[in-house]
């Protein structure tokens, strides 16, 4: 109950932020340009609070459905104006204002996100080193001569410190399924480049862990499969493992490190396994079946144990935090919300030509999903897809379909090539074409939504 009371508030902040912080864009450049703002909402349905602020009264309010909001201005189209005021109706401002108006409501979600980038970029993010381990022979990782301690510097031109930044910057490649040029610092020392194939990826992949499939995996630590904690109540407090027990054997087959450990397991979910073990100098062979966590190729076995000290000494030397001072920040942060736009407007456009799964499209209970998982594993993490979803949001607005600010931007920008207005029975034919593709769009991301649910 808890994490779903946490998945709920997650994305009703996330909702909510992102909205205020979009429509406050509109409303300043509104004010500044003399506009009269007449309400500021955030929600659409029925008003569940509202209060009336500033000089001209503006009602803000909250209102029943969380999913959005608006900014409604004095504009003559909607009801007779007094004269005294017509200077303050938006629809009868020059055209270079309601452009600048309408570009603000996107313009203040990159803006934010940038924020969010630079104070993370500045604060430090933690993360896993990018050092990979064995590769499955066959694999994209194998032919490029990949080995267990290797680690990858760079992808292409672009730095990697972490497993975040070789997925992202491998996510931006595998696009275009071609062959990328990897830097990479064996554990002898040194650094060589490898090519790195990513052909064999198909459309589907993208909405699935890519990199498995290519073969790359966290390193291995060599150390012993040693049981550190057992937490209490899991399958592997019922199969009869103790802290301190070192394994020997699952099903007969000899284990001489944790991740052999940790591979049989994962691959014996909800079947029974035969494990040998070696406790206080005895040795006791122990069965029992792992649980079975998620749906298809997804579906694993966890015995819910943790390692030993050694291989926790292990991993703690793969962490690291990226940081960077404030100077040094500003163009990272730049860098990365263009970076995540342009990418956000290619899968668009691939997903129109056929060349990426559908199923990349996201609605609201995915979004609510990640929000609440985000802001479980911490304030980093939430503020991470904060500014992701902000930049989501940015580019989705200025796409050129009615009803959104971008399908605004096309009339404005025809009525400086005619000369005049974009006639009311156009408008009346764009507002209705855009609320078909919307609906169709919000159908198709709850049909995947749902089928996520349903599938794992």
């Amino acid at each position: 109950m808890s994490s779903a009371l946490i998945t709920v508030a997650s994305f009703l902040l996330t909702v909510g932020l992102l909205v205020v912080v979009h429509e406050l864009g509109h409303f300043a450049v509104a004010r500044l340009c003399g506009v009269k703002v007449l309400r500021f909402s955030v929600g659409f349905g029925r008003t569940v609070w509202m209060r009336r602020f500033g000089p001209d009264q503006t009602e803000w309010a909250v209102a029943a459905i969380p999913l959005g909001g608006f900014v409604k201005m004095l504009d003559s189209r909607e009801g007779p104006v007094d004269v005294a005021e017509r200077a303050r109706a938006f629809d009868l401002q020059p055209v270079s204002r309601r452009i600048a108006i309408v570009l603000a409501g996107p313009a203040a979600n990159f803006i934010a996100a940038f924020a969010v980038f630079w104070l993370l970029f500045v604060v430090g993010v933690p993360g896993v080193k990018a050092v990979v381990g064995d590769p499955p022979a066959g694999s994209a990782a194998a032919a490029a001569r990949l080995a267990n301690g290797d680690t990858i510097r760079a992808v292409g031109a672009e730095p990697v410190d972490t497993w975040n930044d070789l997925r992202w910057l491998l996510l931006k490649e595998a696009v275009r399924r071609g062959e990328v040029a990897v830097d990479v610092q064996p554990a002898a020392g040194g650094t060589v480049t490898r090519a790195l194939s990513l052909s064999g990826l198909e459309k589907e992949d993208l909405d699935r862990d890519f990199l498995m499939k290519l073969g790359l995996r966290p390193f291995t630590p060599r150390a012993p499969a040693v049981i550190g904690r057992v937490h209490e109540g899991g399958p592997g407090e019922m199969l009869g493992l103790r802290e301190g027990d070192r394994v020997l054997a699952i099903d007969g087959k000899p284990v001489g490190a944790w991740g052999e450990f940790t591979a049989a397991v994962r691959a014996g979910a909800g079947r029974v396994l035969a494990i040998e073990v070696e406790r206080g100098g005895r040795r006791l062979s122990l069965t029992g079946a792992p649980e079975a966590v998620g749906e298809g190729e997804s579906r694993i076995g966890r015995l819910r144990v943790e390692p030993g000290p050694e291989v926790r000494r292990e991993w703690e030397r793969m962490t690291t935090t990226v940081r960077h001072g404030p100077l040094d920040a500003v163009p990272r942060a730049v860098h990365r919300v263009w970076d995540l736009s342009v990418f956000s407007l290619k899968m668009l456009g691939k997903m129109i030509l056929g060349e990426v799964s559908w199923k990349n499209l996201s609605g609201p209970i995915t979004i609510a999903d990640y929000a609440g998982q985000s802001a479980q594993m911490g304030w980093v993490s939430f503020a991470s897809f904060l500014a992701l979803v902000s930049v989501s949001l940015g580019v989705l607005n200025l796409l050129p379909v009615p009803l959104l600010d971008g399908g605004h931007l096309v009339y404005y920008f025809a009525e400086i090539l005619k000369g005049s207005p974009v006639s009311e029975r156009a408008m009346e034919i764009g507002q209705r074409v855009g609320l078909t593709l919307l609906a169709a769009l919000t159908l198709f991301a709850f049909y995947n939504d749902i089928n996520r649910l349903l599938t794992g």
